[in-house]
């Protein structure tokens, strides 16, 4: 998963004011302190991961940080490098999931810096209305995301026995033959694949709350072409029940040459945005 928005990202240049701003990791929805013993360091520079306490149960997750290492300018020359946007990401988000038992996470954009405390929670405050609706949707609910990439040598492969038995057909007459039965199979899958891939969404949607799907690519991803990538918002009480469910229709599928990928359990990064 990549870090995601639960709200609009403030300009950078708001936090060089001063040396030191603050960096915001995600919003928690919890009605006891949330414990940071076992929350990861953070980004690296960055003080230690602490938490604002905003009202009702609500908390922003927050670091001081350096703005020579995180100010504006040192933040648009390091998107220019993808290993470390990529650390970046992996170690915002690393700290997002550490609150994922939680009643509610909200992740912030990367990079999402304010001048200072007072600052953030006033930017809170102006969005406060829409951060209880979005509360509202995705507390006690956890993110399951599935991909479907086709395996086309193993979706078309013909069964051994029938290849064997297969009828000796003259050169020229089984060139053209051969032509053609290849121009079936791949319209014969594509059609058969559209059917597959929908089933399983359909099936899956049935047991989550929303489910979203994500643009997929005809472009290969490997393997093969990606046929689904969807994100599903699960009821926490029923995560077992949806990865058990997940996981069967894995097994089915990979016997028919489509690879499904599972992941998850993660905090609601695709349901935040309207």
């Amino acid at each position: 998963m990549g870090a995601q928005l639960a709200l609009k990202r403030p300009g950078t240049s708001d936090a060089m004011k001063s040396s030191v701003g603050t960096y915001v990791y995600c919003l928690v929805s919890s009605p006891r302190r949330p414990a940071l013993a076992r929350v990861p360091r953070g980004h690296a520079g960055m003080g230690r991961v602490r938490l604002i306490d905003i009202s009702r149960g609500l908390w922003l997750v927050a670091a001081d940080a350096p703005l020579d290492r995180y100010g504006e300018e040192a933040i648009n020359r390091g998107l220019a490098d993808l290993a470390w946007v990529s650390r970046a990401a992996l170690t915002h988000e690393a700290v997002v999931d550490a609150f994922i038992a939680a009643a509610a996470v909200l992740p912030m954009k990367l990079f999402t810096i304010f001048s200072s405390d007072a600052r953030a929670l006033e930017h809170i405050a102006r969005e406060r209305t829409r951060i209880d609706a979005v509360l509202k949707r995705v507390a006690h609910h956890l993110e399951w995301g599935v991909r479907v990439v086709l395996d086309r040598a193993k979706a078309t492969a013909p069964p051994a026995r029938r290849a064997r038995q297969a009828p000796r057909v003259p050169s020229g007459a089984a060139f053209l033959t051969r032509k053609k039965a290849q121009r079936d199979a791949v319209i014969e899958l594509a059609d058969r694949s559209r059917a597959v891939v929908a089933d399983l969404y359909d099936h899956l949607s049935g047991h989550a709350r929303v489910s979203r799907r994500r643009s997929a690519s005809e472009m290969p991803v490997q393997g093969g072409p990606l046929l689904l990538d969807a994100a599903f918002l699960v009821p926490k009480t029923r995560t077992a029940a949806f990865a058990k469910l997940a996981a069967r229709q894995t097994r089915d599928l990979d016997r028919r040459g489509y690879h499904v990928t599972i992941s998850g359990p993660w905090p609601p990064y695709s349901f935040i945005q309207e």
